[in-house]
């Protein structure tokens, strides 16, 4: 694509209602739609993605530093990227910046992949047909009725590891339910979305290790490596971490200071597939395990052409085209406990008009 050249972006914002909330405070999701025109009239469409927090700051990051940067240079992702990063370091070198850069980075790839006449994982060279997904809940406020529901929702489906929420004084009792439910044979994930302070991440995690976990996520804040190098060193379940880290400086530290086992890259907090395919070669390199997070509309196509083979989070309920916000069912098609690309051309994700906020 270094023939095309960028004419225009736009930015459209979207806030859809989660079927399914994930906390009182947390009851809808934003999109910042970006599309790019190339001069001889091409088109690519991606998108930021912020759950609760930034998206009106997304928005106008895009519109006008972004936008103005963009026009009239190359229409080439892995080009553009370093040097957008570079221009836009001022205002913080990830969090909004890397979110905001996301949109852009999606888009010309979606761009390079349509002017293909490919998929997102053909045109970066599948190397498998079908991944394996898992279900994931953000169930930590669902009673313990509800939580054995969704439990038994995931043993229906037949997936062979699911993710649930801990950080509440009743954990285990939790724990027990869904390892009951889902059987001993599948592997149970636990998320901790930053909850806990070393201590307090020690003793629930020496309670919870009698539920033979296969990973604890995010037991600590996510910036304080240090702490979870400690943690790693005094509990037997593997630690990842990663949604919340922002550049692959981050990615290559917490791997190197032994800070973690499993790493989760999120596609848009990291800035895009430029990025996130840099994080995935350092996985290789480092012989560490990647899980990326969330948004399996990109993630799922990621991972059918990642050189290891990985697993999709599937978020119960939280698919954007189960949330409204696509014209169509969208680019993956999930298979009880797998996942398939819909050969849909470029990213194939098409964004209605359902939940535009007006400005």
């Amino acid at each position: 694509m270094t023939d095309a050249v960028i004419a225009e972006l736009r930015v459209t914002r979207h806030r859809a209602p989660l079927v399914r909330p994930w906390g009182a405070d947390v009851r809808t999701i934003d999109v910042v739609e970006v599309d790019v025109e190339t001069r001889d009239g091409r088109e690519g469409t991606g998108f930021s993605w912020t759950p609760t927090i930034g998206s009106a700051a997304v928005a106008a990051l895009l519109e006008n530093d972004i936008r103005e940067w963009a026009i009239g240079r190359p229409a080439d992702a892995r080009k553009l990227w370093p040097l957008l990063w570079a221009h836009l370091h001022e205002a913080g070198s990830g969090g909004i910046t890397t979110i905001a850069m996301a949109g852009l980075d999606l888009a010309l790839w979606d761009l390079e992949s349509r002017v293909h006449g490919a998929s997102l994982s053909e045109h970066l060279g599948a190397k498998r047909s079908r991944v394996a997904a898992y279900g994931s809940g953000v169930n930590l406020h669902y009673s313990l009725d509800e939580l054995r529901a969704q439990a038994g929702r995931w043993a229906a489906a037949g997936y062979s590891a699911v993710k649930m929420k801990v950080g509440r004084p009743e954990d285990a009792a939790r724990v027990a339910a869904v390892r009951e439910i889902v059987g001993d044979d599948v592997a149970l994930m636990l998320d901790a979305n930053q909850r806990w302070t070393l201590r307090q991440a020690e003793r629930a995690l020496h309670e919870l290790e009698q539920f033979n976990p296969a990973w604890i996520e995010e037991p600590l804040r996510a910036d304080d490596l240090a702490s979870h190098v400690r943690l790693r060193e005094s509990i037997r379940t593997p630690i990842a971490i990663g949604e919340n880290l922002h550049t692959i400086y981050r990615f290559r530290e917490a791997i190197d200071i032994g800070a973690c086992d499993i790493i989760q890259p999120n596609v848009v907090r990291v800035g895009g597939i430029t990025p996130f395919l840099e994080i995935a070669a350092l996985a290789v390199e480092r012989d560490v395990t990647l899980r990326p997070h969330l948004l399996p509309e990109i993630s799922g196509q990621l991972a059918l052409a990642l050189t290891a083979e990985t697993e999709v989070e599937r978020v119960e309920g939280a698919g954007f085209a189960e949330l409204g916000l696509l014209t169509d069912d969208g680019p993956v098609v999930f298979d009880g406990a797998s996942m398939t690309s819909a050969g849909s051309s470029g990213l194939g994700v098409h964004f209605s008009e359902r939940f535009v906020l007006s400005n």
